[in-house]
């Protein structure tokens, strides 16, 4: 306030009052601007009536939002046909820096999806490497499935669906994937779409376990009946166990030993039956059929014979409450053998199923009973009625809040991305590997000039094509607004770890600063920076001059890169999509992510940077790269000092300083290490007896004094 009440009156502290109206006027719109922009950002606006008949576009009429959490209601001629939600204003989905993501998605009565409309986003991961037309093709795969699947990216374990992702977009597809399914399922759990049998279950997470496991959990559950139990149990309704004449077992004979559970979960059916059997069992009904597992052994058959004729088996029946589901021919599966490990010899096996509109509840508890007859065959005084009690064990069972996960409650969004890029995360940390030991180990490396050059060319290979066009892995300027933005706001480490190449690399080049600098990743992690030293390197060899541009100028261009990243920093705080499409002075998206598969005029752009870099060596690096600018800022941290020097080094020595790739050496002899690229040249130098003036006027001195030492031992008196 008081810096407001000098400028009173205008005249006084501005000789011109037009002029200082006219900046008072344009910072009050400027700040209004932050302000709406500030306030709206977490707001959801409501869909069009465009966006949603493309989410259900059955609908011919919508309601407004209703319920809880909140869905729009489709209706067809007046009868509701199913829903359209909002991933933000259901389960408030968001991507890096807990920026707001919003999906549309359209859901019918039978949970099915109809449609997917990506409406709004904040977000880089949204922005490096995809197209619309990638998105459009992306979110059109989701229309059909069914939500009570497990829709994931990859080899699926279980009985889920397997998308592709978005080509170069990996993190991008995990987070829209579950924005999309946390939500859906959260409306269709709360609309009773999901119905009570599945919406708190996890039926898809697989652990291999063998029979006594299974026992021991609760998964299969077991009754053993004797010979006296059941002589006993078949008396007691004034019936005989065995006819006259026929020799009778010992009584503590096994009569019969029964095993049985439920196979609809993965842990369960998939162990019992393996992959094949079980993905058949499942396929072969419809969302929400429910699988049961019979198996027994000992005297009597719990099949019987007489269901072959009657289509009914009248030894079996399954009990829930006040209900008996009698259990079909039609709906059995006979098995001869199984394939889980510790199994005792089965003499019957059978899969039985119960369609999903049948009323039964997986959650809660059932009884499968046996009706034993006795000599007196189907005669109902010649009975015994046993019992074999279910309950579902607890780890089948999830909160509401969990329920809607696709990964379960015990698997976050990124253990499942790192999962999916197991093979590219070894292969990643096996180069890293490698180039510590390049590293750590120079000195000795580079005393061959040309092993060092065969090590540095074959690096530089694996960078540009591993690194940056089949891992799509090249680091921006906008991970690194995003790290800033994150830590001024809400720093949360789950978002970073959804893309586990990116994540590590990031890892290598902040323990590369403390240890070399930043040249260690510029130098050697940056595919387009490994793509201009090596078009650079083929220059030469086609006789293209180099340019080297004298010290004053090359020095003087320097902060251009440190503007360009100051700039976007500043725009990133306030207008973050301005700044996004400012970071397309990068051309690593066009070059290394889509492979020169862009628009034209992004092509060109990259391309005038490559051929500048063939007259320039690195010359987008050396004057407009934002990213190398960020990184030179914390460099001068780093603890040690590996790259050695001589006191003649620049004076008068010039050796190092004109072969040096970037010209990151003073005149003066200093390397300056917020352009060092670390790339060994000058190491290699040091250690050249041929090249490096100290030591070949040192060679010299050696050879004078070998030579005066033979011609005296030649002269001397024998």
């Amino acid at each position: 306030m008081r810096s407001i009440r000098r400028a009173e009156p205008i005249g006084k502290g501005c000789k011109q009052p037009t002029t200082c109206l006219r900046s008072v006027a344009i910072g009050l719109l400027a700040l209004l601007l932050m302000l709406t922009l500030g306030t709206t950002q977490g707001r959801c606006t409501s869909p069009d009536a465009a966006a949603l008949r493309q989410a259900l576009p059955q609908a011919d009429s919508f309601g407004g939002p209703e319920g809880e959490p909140p869905a729009i209601p489709g209706y067809r001629n007046g009868s509701l046909v199913g829903y359209v939600l909002s991933s933000w204003q259901v389960v408030q989905s968001t991507g890096y820096s807990a920026k707001p993501l919003e999906v549309l998605v359209g859901l019918d009565l039978e949970g099915i999806i109809t449609g997917v409309k990506l409406a709004r986003h904040h977000e880089p991961i949204l922005v490096i490497g995809i197209r619309d037309s990638d998105l459009e093709a992306f979110t059109e795969s989701y229309i059909g499935l069914d939500i009570r699947r497990s829709i994931g990216f990859g080899v699926s374990q279980d009985d889920g669906v397997a998308l592709d992702a978005v080509s170069g977009a990996t993190i991008s597809s995990l987070i829209i994937n579950d924005a999309i399914l946390r939500s859906a399922r959260a409306v269709a759990s709360s609309r009773g779409i999901l119905g009570n049998a599945e919406s708190n279950l996890r039926f898809s997470t697989f652990e291999p376990l063998n029979w006594d496991q299974l026992l021991a959990e609760g998964s299969m559950r077991q009754l053993t009946i004797t010979v006296e139990e059941a002589r006993q149990a078949v008396e007691a309704n004034s019936g005989t166990l065995f006819a006259k004449g026929v020799p009778e077992p010992p009584a503590d004979a096994v009569y019969v030993e029964l095993f049985a559970g439920l196979a609809t979960p993965a842990r369960a059916g998939q162990n019992l039956l393996g992959e094949r059997l079980y993905s058949q069992a499942i396929t072969k009904g419809q969302p929400g059929d429910q699988i049961f597992f019979v198996a027994g052994r000992g005297l009597y058959s719990f099949k019987g014979h007489s269901y072959r004729k009657s289509g009914v088996f009248d030894r079996l029946q399954l009990v829930q409450g006040s209900r008996t589901f009698r259990l079909q021919a039609a709906d059995h599966t006979s098995l001869e053998k199984i394939p889980i490990s510790s199994a005792p010899n089965l003499r019957e096996i059978a899969l039985f199923s119960l369609p999903g509109n049948s009323g039964f509840d997986p959650a809660g508890d059932w009884t499968l009973e046996l009706l034993i007859f006795g000599a007196g065959g189907n005669d109902t005084g010649s009975l015994a009625l046993f019992t074999l009690p279910y309950h579902l064990p607890d780890l089948y069972r999830t909160s509401e809040a969990d329920s809607t996960s696709i990964l379960g409650p015990d698997t976050a969004l990124w253990i499942e991305a790192w999962r999916y890029r197991q093979a590219d995360i070894v292969v990643l940390s096996i180069g890293l590997l490698v180039l510590t030991a390049i590293l750590v180990f120079q000195d000795v490396l580079v005393k061959q000039r040309r092993t060092y050059l065969m090590v540095r060319i074959g690096f530089l290979l694996f960078t540009l094509i591993w690194i940056g066009w089949v891992a799509g892995a090249q680091l921006s300027v906008v991970n690194v607004l995003t790290f800033l933005d994150a830590l001024m706001h809400e720093f949360r480490w789950d978002f970073f770890l959804l893309e586990p190449l990116i994540f590590i690399l990031w890892g290598y080049v902040a323990i590369a600063l403390l240890f070399w600098g930043r040249g260690v990743f510029c130098g050697w992690l940056c595919p387009f920076g490994a793509l201009q030293e090596l078009l650079a390197r083929l220059a030469r060899r086609l006789s293209i001059v180099e340019i080297r541009l004298p010290f004053a100028l090359h020095e003087r261009l320097w902060p251009i890169k440190y503007i360009i990243f100051i700039a976007l920093f500043a725009l990133f705080l306030h207008i973050p999509e301005l700044a996004l499409k400012g970071a397309e002075v990068e051309p690593f998206k066009t070059a290394i992510v889509l492979k020169f598969d862009r628009d034209w005029p992004f092509v060109v752009y990259a391309i005038a940077l490559l051929t500048g870099g063939l007259l320039i060596n690195r010359f987008y690096c050396r004057y407009l790269c934002p990213l190398g600018a960020a990184l030179a800022i914390p460099a001068r941290i780093r603890m040690f000092e590996w790259l050695k020097r001589r006191w003649q080094c620049g004076t008068p020595c010039q050796s190092c300083a004109y072969s040096c790739p970037v010209q990151a050496i003073h005149p003066e002899g200093k390397i300056n290490p917020n352009e060092c690229i670390h790339c060994l040249n000058c190491q290699a130098n040091y250690h050249d007896w041929t090249l490096c003036p100290p030591l070949v006027e040192r060679r010299r001195r050696r050879e004078r004094a070998k030579k005066a030492a033979q011609k005296a031992e030649t002269e001397a008196p024998s």
